[in-house]
Parts: structure tokens; C-alpha cells; sequence
């Protein structure tokens, strides 16, 4: 399952550089490395078994099978990621489709918007996002990372990618985007990780600000 929170290996803590520090919100600290989290096995899935679907209150959806999405426009952004066990990596840099142009082709095929969604990703698990937190150019799903393929302990095939967020938001091995008309917890936030994890307001748990 795609938990983030968990275990952390290969990664060596490092202090901020003062140039750098404004980069970097509140309890965190900067690595050079890239820490694999996870809190269950790895899933493998075929390409040729791979789809991402997008689904609306009312059972329509959209789906694209690995070759369609790949056919999609693509974006490379370099970003921040911030890690709720308190690293963060400044620039990394990713290749993926933006939730902006999967929702606009979603809506082409009629399928309905709401003011929440809900991720799915092989293995089970689930993160809630906002409608608002997913657009504007503020999200992907990613498939490309450093200029090669996502690996699958990094989520590969497909990842979601919301990094003004904290990184668990970020959901390994996505395959899916359900709209919600109300907020429900995902898998962490039923255990009491925050319902948002801004990362610059601390949201780590139920009840921070």
C-alpha cells in the first residue's frame, strides 16, 4: 500500500543552508536523497494491465488505458516535496500529466466535477484531496522522475503529485480520482493524520490548525 509515513531508509540528515532555508516550512529538514517510505509491499502492475480512471458521483467515468494516457499533454515540473516525518527535497523534477488536463478530459466525456476527490492506487490504499488542491497547476500524475521512469518503490508505474502538500497526499501507484460531494478520509486520515497536511501550517494530525 502506498504509506508514506512509515518506515524510511537510505537517507542521511542534513542541515539547511542558509540560502535555502526559506525553502524549507516549519520542523522540517533538507536531504539530498530520496527516502522510500512505505508500509507494505510494492505492487507491480503490467503496463498492459495499467488504466487510470476517472469517476464522478454518478458512475460516469473516464478511462485511459497506459498508451492513451501516455498520449495525453505532458508537463515537467520541478518542485519541492516535504515528507511528514519531517524531510523535504528542493528540486525535484517530474514527468506526468496534469490533473488539470485529465479533469478537462473528463468533462469532455460528461463526466461531472465536485468539490472533493477521493485517490485510489493499487494495493488499497486512499488519500482525500480537494477540488482546489488538485488544480490551477497545482497537481500531476506523474510517470517520469529525473529523466527515467518512476521505479516502483516510488510509486511507478504512476504516481500522484501534489507538493504543496505533505508528500503522503502524493499517492503511490494511483490509479484513480473519484469525486466526492463531501470530504471522506483517505487511509492516514482515518488514523489520524490530517484531513489537508499543508505542510507550512504543520497539518500533520487531526486537530492542528
Amino acid at each position: 500500500m502506498a504509506h508514506e509515513p512509515f518506515i524510511a531508509r537510505g537517507f542521511r540528515r542534513r542541515s539547511p543552508e542558509t540560502a535555502e532555508a526559506h525553502r524549507l516550512p516549519p520542523g522540517q529538514y533538507e536531504t539530498k536523497d530520496f527516502p522510500v517510505l512505505s508500509a507494505g509491499p510494492t505492487p507491480r502492475t503490467p503496463l498492459s494491465s495499467w488504466d487510470f480512471t476517472i469517476r464522478d458521483v454518478d458512475g460516469r467515468s473516464a478511462r485511459w488505458s497506459w498508451d492513451a494516457f501516455q498520449a495525453l499533454p505532458r508537463d515537467t515540473p520541478t518542485v519541492d516535496i516535504h515528507c511528514v516525518t519531517k524531510w523535504s527535497k528542493f528540486g525535484t523534477k517530474w514527468e506526468g500529466v496534469s490533473v488539470d488536463t485529465l479533469l478537462a478530459a473528463a468533462a469532455s466525456e460528461g463526466v461531472a466535477s465536485g468539490p472533493f476527490l477521493l485517490a485510489s492506487c493499487d494495493g488499497g490504499y486512499t488519500t482525500n484531496l480537494s477540488l482546489a488542491d488538485v488544480t490551477g497547476g497545482k497537481a500531476w500524475v506523474v510517470f517520469g522522475h529525473d529523466g527515467a521512469a518512476l521505479p516502483p518503490e516510488h510509486g511507478g508505474p504512476a504516481r500522484l503529485l501534489v507538493p504543496h502538500l505533505y508528500f503522503w497526499k502524493s499517492a503511490k501507484w494511483v490509479r484513480g480520482l473519484e469525486f466526492l460531494r463531501s470530504d471522506r478520509p483517505g487511509f492516514w486520515e482515518q488514523l489520524g493524520y490530517h484531513g489537508r497536511g499543508d505542510p507550512w501550517r504543520e497539518q500533520r494530525y487531526h486537530g492542528d490548525p
